[in-house]
């Protein structure tokens, strides 16, 4: 996706109480007898129960806890279920069963994109069940503004296959709320979609236009769910079909509109409404060395971007992203700007930008950790920024402008002092909690790995030192005591070992 802000210090408040698995009141269809009469099609459609694990990042050296849910999945090929990632994410075990048979299916996940909320499902063991199944396709067009379309799933972990009926009302792009910072293209239905419903088809006739998932929780919006449009789906279906998946691939710029006519007049520009003005490049981003702050953005690939930074593409007007939306890692793209006042034309190549990923949501990961002498250490991200509730201004900086101010070519991870586990070895260190690591020993730490080596590593004297950001504060411990503190400590709190380095 093309983030003109994954600049900014915070999701986008006004999604705030966006959630998956959503909650909607609407009238919804009992099918029951008449689930038979709607054809094979229904045949194809799964519902599906997940048992996940998720970790604690507070203590992540204890045992993920058990949790799951419901939702459901739909046939697109052999052996082949399209549901979203969040209906699968973390999981331990996956059962799929189809309409009007409880015979459980075991599944496993054979790709998974969170940053679009899609994941592609296969049977363990592929089954006769199966055999006569005709797998759903997949329509080549957004469904049209004020047409109507059919949500089918499990919803609310009922076994009986559910229908509702809703209309098409917006095609705009939103915020994916399982990633938390990703935005892409999404149609918003008036259908109600209940959780379970999540991951499910969306179909106009027979073709599958969408796949529902995420809606507005509580009073916000009723009657409002939103689904997948195909062209991500497309997307991902064709990143996956190397063996792996890629990403998305990322402008990694800021723009703004060029909307004052005296603005425009005093860059030159010919007055016709096209144009926004590029306010931050990455320097290691796809326009990295090509595109310029105060460079105007006129065109992508021969789409002509307007003042406000929407193009028009098939017919529709919609987000400049959505050009760079349909391309992958390695793909060229041709950019028209405008520079002391004339037209240049640059071609730039592709690539993902995943400093903003620090935002990110995160699964399928067990967070790594470092205790020494009781200091627990761990890399900076969003999960352990909720998970601390962390509000030290300097440890805030880093998070929010670890992509905008380019702090990751200095720092490749952030480590922060997040807890001590109370011992006589780190008496009065727990106010130093929720701080940036910034020398151990005197060595400069850039990762948790550096930690590490350098808490491994004999200190000169009779002491080790920490020094933590900004404020010049310094941990000071007795080097002969810390062999029998850290026995102590990991028997003590149940630590059966002090660390977790990722591979």
């Amino acid at each position: 996706m093309f983030r003109s802000t994954h600049f900014r210090p915070a999701a986008l408040a006004c999604l705030a109480v966006l959630t998956v698995l959503p909650l909607a009141t609407a009238q919804q269809e009992s099918p029951d007898e008449k689930t038979t009469s709607l054809g094979k099609q229904y045949e194809s459609i799964v519902n599906v129960e997940c048992s996940a694990l998720r970790v604690d990042y507070r203590t992540p050296w204890n045992a993920a806890t058990p949790s799951g849910g419901t939702g459901t999945a739909f046939l697109i090929g052999p052996n082949l279920f399209l549901t979203n990632a969040h209906v699968v994410s973390d999981a331990s075990r996956i059962v799929v069963k189809k309409v009007g048979d409880s015979t459980p299916h075991r599944a496993r996940v054979k790709f998974i994109a969170h940053d679009c909320d899609l994941a592609l499902l296969e049977l363990e063991q592929p089954s006769e069940a199966f055999a006569e199944a005709v797998p759903l396709s997949i329509s080549p067009e957004i469904p049209k503004l004020d047409t109507t379309v059919k949500v089918v799933g499990y919803p609310i972990g009922g076994e009986r296959i559910s229908v509702t009926r809703g209309v098409v009302s917006r095609v705009d792009y939103q915020e994916y709320s399982h990633s938390g910072v990703d935005q892409h293209l999404a149609i918003q239905i008036d259908a109600a979609i209940n959780p379970g419903n999540s991951g499910g088809p969306v179909l106009q006739g027979t073709q599958v236009v969408g796949v529902a998932f995420q809606g507005y929780s509580g009073d916000v919006a009723q009657n409002t769910g939103y689904m997948i449009p195909t062209p991500v789906i497309r997307r991902f279906l064709k990143d996956v079909q190397d063996g792996r998946y890629d990403h998305y691939v990322e402008l990694a710029i800021q723009k703004t509109p060029i909307l004052n006519p005296a603005q425009r007049k005093a860059l030159n520009l010919p007055d016709n409404d096209t144009g926004v003005m590029i306010t931050a490049v990455d320097s290691t981003g796809s326009c990295g060395g090509i595109l310029q702050v105060g460079d105007v953005l006129l065109a992508l690939d021969g789409y002509p971007v307007d003042s406000t930074g929407s193009i028009d593409i098939e017919g529709e007007q919609t987000e400049m992203a959505e050009v760079v939306e349909r391309k992958f890692v390695g793909d060229k793209l041709k950019l028209k700007v405008w520079r002391g006042s004339k037209e240049q034309e640059f071609e730039i190549t592709l690539k993902p930008f995943p400093a903003y990923l620090m935002q990110a949501n995160r699964y399928e990961q067990q967070p790594e950790y470092l205790m020494h002498a009781g200091l627990v250490f761990q890399p900076l991200d969003h999960e352990l920024m909720g998970a601390f509730s962390l509000t030290n201004l300097r440890t805030r900086y880093f998070y929010d402008y670890y992509a905008q101010d380019e702090l990751y070519k200095e720092l490749p991870e952030i480590v922060v002092l997040t807890s001590v586990l109370p011992d006589a070895i780190n008496t009065w260190f727990r106010d130093y909690t929720g701080q940036v690591v910034e020398e151990i020993n005197g060595v400069k730490i850039k990762s948790l790995k550096d930690a590490a080596d350098a808490l491994a590593k004999e200190p000169d004297g009779t002491h080790l030192t920490i020094r933590l950001a900004g404020e010049g504060r310094l941990i000071v411990l007795e080097k002969k005591l810390i062999a029998a503190a850290q026995e102590r400590i990991q028997r003590k709190y149940g630590l059966a070992q002090d660390r977790y380095l990722a591979p």
